[in-house]
């Protein structure tokens, strides 16, 4: 699949929606309540600067969503931070990589200097490719999550340079 990313646009909203929803409300992979509401998605994926959204797009279409900015303000603004979610019917096809590949060079050409991600829940197939990005699990905080289907499963902290 070629994959373009752009800057997500309001616009981008109701495409995006429709894959986000169900990934939120299965509850395995992000904290955010699984009822979340749509302006409260809304508001946490459209993010103002200093963050940025972008998402991919496969033949105009909206197939992921990704938004960056600093992991903290003041002195710890110069690490990122980065949260990814791909339409599972687009998954397996590059999307993830390509987002992930996009985001940590913008984030590089933007001067964050390391990307930190604080809660990657240990059952999810994006720790793999993470990892194959070179990120390193720093830690694994143990029952950190409630899954909804394995019960309490750990959540890793993971970072790399820029």
């Amino acid at each position: 699949m070629r994959v373009e990313i752009r800057p997500a646009t309001p616009a981008d909203w109701p495409a995006v929606w429709a894959f986000l929803q169900p990934v939120l409300a299965a509850g395995e992979t992000y904290t955010y309540p699984q009822d979340i509401g749509e302006a409260e998605a809304r508001a946490a994926w459209l993010v103002p600067l200093p963050w940025r959204a972008v998402v991919a797009l496969d033949a105009e279409r909206p197939v992921g969503i990704a938004k960056y900015g600093p992991n903290h303000p003041g002195r710890g603004s110069h690490v990122a931070n980065a949260s990814f979610v791909v339409d599972p019917a687009a998954g397996g096809r590059g999307v993830g990589r390509a987002l992930a590949e996009h985001v940590l060079s913008a984030a590089r050409t933007e001067g964050f200097r390391a990307m930190q991600f604080n809660a990657v829940v240990v059952t999810n197939p994006a720790v793999r490719l993470w990892q194959s990005l070179g990120f390193t699990i720093l830690a694994t905080i143990p029952e950190a999550f409630e899954h909804p289907t394995l019960g309490r499963v750990g959540m890793h902290v993971m970072h790399r340079f820029l």
